[in-house]
């Protein structure tokens, strides 16, 4: 009995320490498992910080990198040891402007904005278009204002705005030493191989200052027998068989009329600089308000053009300036060149037109292609619709604004190059007057001349400073070589 007795006593007591110790175990087990969990998210969160730290401290990096080191090079990992053989070379800074020509915000078509252009006054400015930014200005100049600028433009003379027919457009390609084959690829703007009526109208144009209308140039093919086939097309071969100044010669022949000029007008420069009348020098003040710029760049542009356009009178679609290429210079600041080139254009990157006088018909200046959706020369001359004509298709144009006596309108005629400067020639600034159908039109414009390129433009506002102040003759007889150099070079740049 005690032997049984003392049997069930061990297993018992066995059973309970096996029981004690499996819960020990659990417990321990249960203990480690949170212990690990615990463990596994500390290691987690310390790497996700150190994660975060990294991050932010490479951002720090790239920040406080950018400006002072190679733009060209990204930032360097962290940890990363130079080679100690290894120069970065020193950055090629742009070269240093002292001058940024600030832009009138358009905003939008029809918005006005108020300007102070003289005290006690407050003008309102309209935005007209984007494409060009074009502004216009309800009495910029008083009735008295406008009186005195004609009457001083009558006192100097006005002179004929044009030659008849050019002769120097030979002697010029000999200069050049362009092939025919060289000729015909800078007029085929499509490179079709083709010759259309348009890109010989705009040959004819750019050469002898001669507007013809696509069925002129049909009467010209005929005369010289020039369109072989018929198809209205020159092909290389047959432009070959035409001389330089074939067309020049036949309009010689055949007599040209003043209503076939680019432009019909007579005009005059009046100086604004020191002794000038005092009317003329508030004009340029105001106009330096009006556009914000430097007075300096003001000062040394072109006079004042005085235009006037009697019944009849008109100036066909064109820009005030063109585009620059290597080949050409910038007439105002051909001093500071320092090279020679066959071309010159007038860089004139604002035109301020002021009228004169209100036109009892037509005169309107016109904007072809205002606010195009986009910019096609082709496009401009399409089933013997013109819209560079603005004798037979002025109503034709995105927009007209109608000559009223005091008004003012001005527009860029470059874009910006998003650096503070001048930019790209703005193709949609073409703009020209339409006939005048009744009375007489006058005019004034004044253009501000500015480089495209900004050392140039520094060179020669410098080399200007060094000089002693010519006569006002002296600047008139500059003023006008530059007008008159305008049609015959602006248009030659191709």
């Amino acid at each position: 009995m005690s032997d049984h007795t003392g049997g069930e006593k061990e297993q018992t007591t066995g059973t309970q320490a096996t029981l004690r110790l499996r819960r020990k175990s659990e417990r321990l087990s249960g203990q480690k498992s949170s212990v690990c969990s615990r463990s596994y998210f500390v290691v987690v969160m310390v790497f996700f910080h150190l994660y975060i730290i990294n991050v932010i401290a490479l951002l720090f990096y790239v920040h406080y990198s950018n400006g002072q080191e190679d733009v060209g090079r990204g930032p360097d990992p962290p940890g990363y040891q130079p080679d100690p053989e290894y120069r970065r070379p020193p950055p090629t800074p742009d070269p240093p402007r002292d001058v940024s020509l600030i832009r009138v915000e358009g905003i939008r078509v029809g918005h006005v904005q108020k300007i102070s252009l003289v005290p006690d006054q407050v003008h309102e400015m309209k935005t007209l278009s984007l494409k060009p930014l074009l502004f216009e200005i309800p009495d910029f100049l008083s009735d008295d204002e406008c009186r005195v600028v004609m009457q001083l433009a009558q006192l100097k003379g006005l002179m004929e705005s044009q030659l008849m027919v050019q002769d120097d457009q030979e002697d010029l390609v000999k200069e050049l030493n362009l092939s025919p084959e060289e000729i015909f690829n800078l007029l085929d703007i499509n490179q079709d191989g083709q010759l259309q009526l348009h890109e010989i109208l705009t040959h004819s144009r750019v050469r002898d200052g001669i507007w013809l209308t696509p069925e002129n140039l049909r009467e010209i093919y005929v005369g010289l027998n020039a369109d072989k086939d018929g198809d209205g097309l020159l092909s290389l071969e047959e432009f070959k068989l035409l001389s330089n100044d074939a067309f020049q010669r036949f309009l010689q022949q055949r007599g040209v009329k003043r209503s076939q000029l680019v432009r019909n007008s007579r005009h005059t420069w009046l100086y604004q600089g020191h002794g000038a009348h005092q009317v003329l020098q508030d004009i340029k003040t105001r106009v330096t308000k009006l556009t914000r710029l430097p007075a300096t760049l003001v000062d040394l542009s072109e006079p004042l053009q005085v235009v006037r356009y009697e019944e009849g009178g008109h100036y066909h679609a064109h820009h005030d300036s063109g585009p620059v290429y290597p080949e050409t210079a910038c007439t105002h600041t051909r001093i500071a060149a320092n090279v020679s080139t066959p071309f010159e254009t007038s860089c004139r990157y604002i035109t301020v037109l002021f009228y004169l006088n209100s036109v009892e018909g037509g005169g309107e200046t016109a904007f072809p292609v205002a606010d195009n959706r986009t910019y096609d020369e082709v496009s401009l001359i399409q089933n013997d619709v013109d819209l560079m004509d603005t004798r037979r298709h002025c109503d034709k144009s995105n927009l007209r604004v109608k000559p009223t006596k005091g008004t003012a309108v001005f527009w860029y005629n470059y874009l910006s190059d998003g650096k503070g400067w001048v930019g790209e020639q703005d193709d949609y600034a073409l703009h020209g007057g339409c006939v005048v159908t009744h009375g007489t039109k006058w005019v004034a414009n004044k253009w501000i001349n500015i480089d495209p390129d900004y050392q140039r433009q520094a060179r020669y506002q410098q080399l200007v400073s060094q000089q002693p102040d010519e006569e006002e003759d002296d600047d008139d007889k500059d003023a006008a070589q530059h007008s008159d150099m305008h049609i015959s070079n602006v248009h030659m740049d191709l």
